[in-house]
């Protein structure tokens, strides 16, 4: 009877290491952006189509450019890091908050000034 070869031992000898990763030519030292197109920056960003076109218009928000004549992106690296200087400003406390509203100018549901 034929004993079976112990297969770890013949894979592990055919087995070549790999070697480092190469740079495709065409890429060289540029970095690769990744993009995410509008549904996509819908989940990340929770802010409404109008006021993210707003923000772009005012330089608040990261622009978004044309990869073709019908497909708009934004730059996954420039939303993440308006993400994460938000973040670092609203633990600052250098974000100003909106007011809350004035609900003594209500039209239908007046406050009542005397309680009695």
């Amino acid at each position: 009877m034929v004993k079976p070869q112990q297969s770890s031992e013949v894979n592990a000898s055919k087995i070549e290491q790999p070697g480092p990763i190469s740079v495709l030519p065409h890429f060289g030292s540029r970095r690769v952006v990744r993009t995410v197109r509008r549904s996509q920056l819908r989940e990340i960003v929770p802010l409404s189509d109008t006021t993210i076109y707003e923000m772009e218009q005012r330089g608040e928000f990261p622009r978004r450019f044309n990869l073709t004549p019908r497909c708009v992106v934004w730059d996954l690296g420039e939303v993440e890091a308006w993400i994460q200087e938000r973040r670092n400003a609203s633990s600052t406390g250098s974000i100003e908050l909106a007011p809350g509203p004035d609900v003594r100018l209500r039209m239908t549901r007046p406050v009542k000034s005397d309680r009695g």
